[in-house]
């Protein structure tokens, strides 16, 4: 019976629980793929943390192919980035650049 429970209040907490995705713009300031993506936005340089999956488009929503990402996330690029909030830290899940 207290498995029954306990079970029960796991499976409420999951169902309250939120992502809240938030967007970004500025101009890449530093870029190493995989590893730093800094943009500078008006409240100054934010670091963001590469998430599991980073999808990488235009604006029109075009995915961009990994050749197109080599050749056209750099810095000086304005970019929108989509990112969620794990503590102190941003980190990306969608990058938008100008088509």
């Amino acid at each position: 019976m207290v498995a029954l429970i306990a079970s029960a209040a796991i499976a409420a907490d999951d169902t309250m629980s939120t992502t809240t995705t938030t967007t970004s713009t500025g101009t890449i300031s530093e870029y190493a793929p995989g590893s730093t993506f800094i943009v500078k936005e008006t409240s100054g340089p934010m670091t963001y943390r590469y998430g599991k999956k980073v999808t990488y488009v235009t604006k029109s929503g075009k995915a961009l192919s990994e050749a197109d990402v080599r050749t056209r996330i750099k810095v000086g690029v304005p970019v929108s980035v989509h990112y969620m909030s794990e503590g102190d830290n941003r980190v990306i899940s969608r990058v938008e650049i100008d088509d």
